[in-house]
């Protein structure tokens, strides 16, 4: 069992591309001696970027967990991707955090991403200190960056120490010492806009002692309410030393207790060199061991074959792993990204921003075409989103968040599957909402139904964003439990039966925002009552019924085809404002904000999906190459006008219409 002694640490590491994050880790592991040399991103030697698509882009695809000694802390690194594409792999990660260094750049400052990463921390409440790297480049400046701070991501920061010799190999980062009276003052002032005691001692003229200073500034910081800032060169390793340090007096440990049943959550999902699926967790409660038995969602469950923990350079076998432990587990075959083992308490999960795009994917060499549906199977288990299903041709889908994910798919179909995979031109994906109720009901032994199964089904319009929701309103006793053992895993069949049929609705879009309510069902056996004499109902029966009774439903509650919105952020320089909005315009946007800051300009607008394209391509243009745009999920919206189709694989199958 993990010690009692040790105190656990789970720390993300997150950027924007490219401002120096994997390097950061690497120094971090130097310098902590789990390390003899830190990696480089160039030459592909570093520890978190394993794969190697990873490591000729030099950038980070999947979340991966490295660990070291501090004290007596034991410091979890999750080395996150920095780029939008894999916006989902880093919110999986940021609910199991507790803690995270957002490292900037000190020439390229707020970027993007950036700003998307700080909202998510703050939403998720998650301990945020701020490292300005690269200060040993030239045009380092980290006044201008820690100014661009705090007019974009919060003004809630202190900087703990000074640079010296920026711009030059030299660069150096000196941090303040409490006795500092300029440092003193100005932690004073800043700790006071969430603090009345040290409000009070500022308005009364009476210094806080240096040792109050600091463990305010600790408790702050560890409340979310104050970021503190430091600066260096992950490169060089100025600077590095301070914010290491800062970690054990700065960010709080793991919380959880030993005892009671096992709590957790699976953060990543990745397969062994044989095929078998190796699943990460973080442990919240209860102490999980090998050949444990857990619960999944859903009804699933497994047998938890080896767990190990990171240490000494590498993944060991264990005995236990504790509470605020992260371990991999293998042997559960059944296990999802993103599943809760066993009875996980607050907080929340993350809101995923879903991909507004997809693709059809076909293989190269026809005789690849299976194996192409496997191995998609099999990334779908490492990042859900993708949703990979069937075209109208049979062709494999899937959704996507951009142009580089694609790359990184067909790299990875082609590297890691030896399966050469064209995807078409991406399309905007739409979704369809139930315009208003509709019930119908196919009873068995009855003229337009051939098969021995009833089923009645009602669907409802629900809450935007809500998804899809089954309920169970029918009895228990007609439901056929010789096949499935309870009226718990028939109504999961059923369920899953049900979603299939909604990934395609009137118009050929996902269905969404519903509640499906089960209001019927029935079944014969050979010797008759209780329900109607023989033959023996199947599964196959309700195989072929649910998805024709959930079509009539749908086509009687009619369905409205939305298509996505994002909330767009422009910030361009201050000349350019009126062309861009023109533009805005004639794309049909709606401006939602405009700040002026300096010579730049800030534009908050929601914008249909369909247009993002061409306003990045526009945007170098008409801002002289100095706009920036950041997006982000919004909504979806009823589509004005005649709605566009998709197609749907295969014909409506109806039994007939039925009264309801």
């Amino acid at each position: 069992m993990p010690s009692t002694a040790t105190r656990f640490l789970n720390l993300g590491v997150l950027a924007h591309v490219d401002a120096g994050k994997t390097t950061l880790t690497e120094r971090l592991l130097h310098l902590a001696g789990a390390i003899d040399e830190p990696g480089s991103v160039d030459s592909g030697t570093t520890r978190t970027d394993s794969l190697a698509l990873e490591r000729r882009r030099g950038i980070t695809i999947r979340s991966a967990v490295v660990s070291f000694g501090l004290g007596d802390r034991r410091v979890n690194v999750v080395d996150t991707p920095g780029h939008p594409d894999f916006i989902a792999e880093v919110e999986r990660v940021l609910g199991i955090l507790d803690g995270a260094i957002l490292v900037l750049s000190a020439v390229e400052g707020v970027q993007p991403q950036t700003r998307v990463l700080m909202r998510a921390l703050q939403r998720l409440e998650v301990p945020t200190l701020l490292f300005v790297n690269k200060i040993d480049r030239v045009g380092a400046d980290l006044d201008a960056v820690v100014a661009a701070i705090r007019s974009r991501l919060t003004p809630d920061v202190l900087v703990m120490g000074r640079v010296q010799r920026a711009g030059s190999p030299a660069g150096a980062f000196v941090p303040y010492r409490g006795a500092d009276p300029v440092f003193a003052e100005r932690a004073t002032t800043t700790l006071a806009e969430h603090d009345d005691d040290v409000l009070r001692s500022y308005l009364a003229g009476a210094p806080v002692p240096a040792g109050a200073l600091h463990a305010d500034i600790a408790a702050q910081t560890r409340a979310g309410l104050l970021h503190p800032v430091f600066a260096g060169s992950a490169a060089t390793g100025a600077g590095v030393e301070e914010i290491l340090a800062s970690l054990t007096t700065l960010l709080p440990t793991a919380e959880g207790s030993a005892d009671g049943r096992i709590a957790a959550r699976v953060f990543k999902v990745e397969r062994g060199p044989g095929g078998d699926k190796i699943a990460y967790l973080r442990v919240s409660s209860g102490v999980l061991r090998p050949r444990q038995r857990l619960e999944l969602a859903g009804g699933r469950s497994g047998k938890a074959s080896s767990v190990e923990t990171y240490g000494d350079g590498g993944w060991t076998l264990v005995d236990a792993v504790g509470p605020g432990e992260i371990g991999r587990v293998r042997g559960l075959s059944a296990v999802r990204v993103g599943d809760a083992v066993g009875e996980l308490p607050e907080p929340a999960e993350p809101q995923f921003p879903p991909p507004t795009l997809e693709a059809a994917v076909e293989a190269a060499r026809p005789e690849d075409g299976p194996a192409l549906r496997t191995a998609l199977a099999q990334l779908a288990d490492q990042d859900p989103l993708i949703d990979v299903h069937l075209d109208a041709a049979g062709q494999p889908t899937v959704s996507l968040y951009g142009r580089v994910q694609q790359e990184v798919l067909e790299a990875t179909l082609a590297e890691e599957y030896g399966i050469l995979a064209r995807f078409a031109d991406a399309a905007v994906l739409h979704i369809e909402r139930p315009r208003g109720t509709g019930t119908a009901v196919e009873r068995l032994n009855t003229a337009s139904n051939p098969y021995q199964a009833t089923i009645g089904l009602r669907i409802e319009p629900a809450e935007a964003g809500s998804g899809i929701r089954f309920v169970v309103a029918a009895a228990a006793r007609d439901m056929p439990l010789y096949l499935y053992g309870d009226a718990t895993r028939f109504a999961a069949t059923i369920e899953q039966h049900i979603r299939d049929t909604l990934r395609y609705g009137l118009h050929g879009w996902p269905v969404t925002d519903c509640v499906v309510t089960l209001v019927e069902a029935g079944y014969s056996v050979a010797d008759g009552p209780p329900s109607k004499r023989g033959p023996r109902s199947t599964a196959l029966d309700y195989r072929k019924v649910a998805p024709v009774v959930c079509r009539q439903a749908l086509r009687r509650a009619g369905t409205r085809v939305c298509e996505p919105v994002l909330r767009v952020s422009l910030e361009v320089p201050e000349q350019h404002v009126a062309a861009l909005q023109t533009v805005l315009g004639r794309m049909g946007a709606e401006l939602t904000g405009q700040w002026s800051a300096g010579p730049m300009a800030r534009i908050d607008a929601r914008l249909v999906a369909a247009r993002l394209h061409a306003l990045q391509h526009q945007l170098p243009d008409l801002t002289g190459g100095e706009g920036v745009l950041e997006y982000r999920f919004d909504s979806h919206r009823p589509v004005r006008g005649r709605p566009p189709r998709r197609a749907r694989p295969g014909a409506d199958g109806e039994l007939g219409e039925s009264p309801t």
